[in-house]
């Protein structure tokens, strides 16, 4: 019978993404409340020195599939080694975290596995045994409490929602043999534009412009850096070409959920807000008093962001001189 829960954690160049903390620690909740055990995969090349890192955060065993096959993600040699995992370990529950990378590969191995998946949940209850996954609908404009029918279930976790919890316990470490099957697609090419910047995903302060700031990002780059967060925009600033695509918020771009995120110059379109409308706290600032955004704002402040944000970006490096 199946029983436990298996996490998928994602890594990039021997560093864990923030998600895959995150991943284990809600695992580490569910298998408490089904009184089960949670295995978690790393997969990889030169991996085995941070899979320890996953004990503290309530693994019982951790699967190092390390191969050179695994070096860079492609999506045929990961689903056929942890579709292979998966069966031998005959679990009840799948969590990965519903980034770019994840989102794929929980889709081709709900096929694979014959399994249901929720995508982008924001929240896991488990009443009387039975799972219920919170998940956004309709571009955010609704929640909704989804079940899943069959023995074997997928959970896609929105990044940056779900607690990081310390939980540590004794582990086992295996090494299983690794199997890719045949892959079909090779990576050509690989270009990270992110340097020293902190992923938007995974920031915990985003701080947004949009097409009120004319293009000129000084002030939105320099409350940034200011905070310690990301630099975000809205889809019309992107289409103008003052930044890049990689950091588009929206329903087209890339959905966050910081504690904090600060929307300059945004009116607040309803594609905008899917993607950041599950933010813990929403600061708007706008000179036009009837933007929408400020409908979703727990802080509004109506004024020209080139006067309001360098204020605050002095009165910050003021507090933490």
């Amino acid at each position: 019978m199946a029983q436990g829960v298996f996490v998928i954690t994602e890594q990039r160049d021997g560093a864990f993404r923030k998600v895959s903390y995150e991943a284990v620690s809600e695992a580490r909740r569910v298998a408490d409340g089904m009184s089960t055990e949670v295995a978690a995969v790393v997969c990889g090349t030169g991996i085995e020195g941070i899979a320890g890192e996953l004990e503290k955060y309530g693994a019982d065993k951790i699967l190092v599939a390390d191969d050179p096959s695994l070096a860079d993600y492609t999506t045929d040699a990961y689903t056929n080694v942890i579709a292979g995992l998966v069966q031998s370990v005959d679990p009840a529950l799948i969590v990965i975290g519903a980034s770019s990378q994840g989102k794929d590969l929980a889709a081709r191995l709900a096929a694979r596995l014959d399994a249901g998946l929720a995508m982008d949940c924001t929240a896991i209850k488990l009443d009387n045994g039975k799972l219920t996954f919170t998940r956004p609908m309709f571009g955010g404009k609704i929640f909704a409490d989804v079940e899943i029918e069959g023995g074997l279930q997928i959970v896609a976790i929105r990044p940056n929602v779900m607690d990081i919890t310390e939980a540590p316990r004794a582990c086992v470490t295996e090494k299983p043999a690794v199997q890719a099957g045949d892959v079909k697609t090779a990576l050509v090419e690989k270009s990270m534009d992110t340097g020293d910047r902190i992923e938007l995903t995974e920031a915990d302060i985003v701080v947004s412009g949009g097409r009120g700031t004319g293009g000129k990002f000084d002030p939105i780059e320099q409350l940034a850096v200011a905070f310690g967060g990301a630099v975000g925009a809205s889809r019309s600033a992107v289409d103008e070409g003052w930044r890049p695509h990689s950091d588009q918020v929206g329903q087209t771009g890339k959905v966050v959920s910081p504690g904090m995120y600060v929307a300059c110059g945004i009116s607040g379109a309803i594609q905008h807000l899917a993607g950041m409308s599950t933010s813990k706290y929403i600061v708007a600032i706008n000179k036009d008093p009837e933007a929408p955004i400020f409908s979703k704002a727990d802080l509004g402040v109506v004024g020209d962001l080139f006067e309001v944000v360098p204020a605050v970006v002095e009165e910050v490096k003021k507090i933490k001189s």
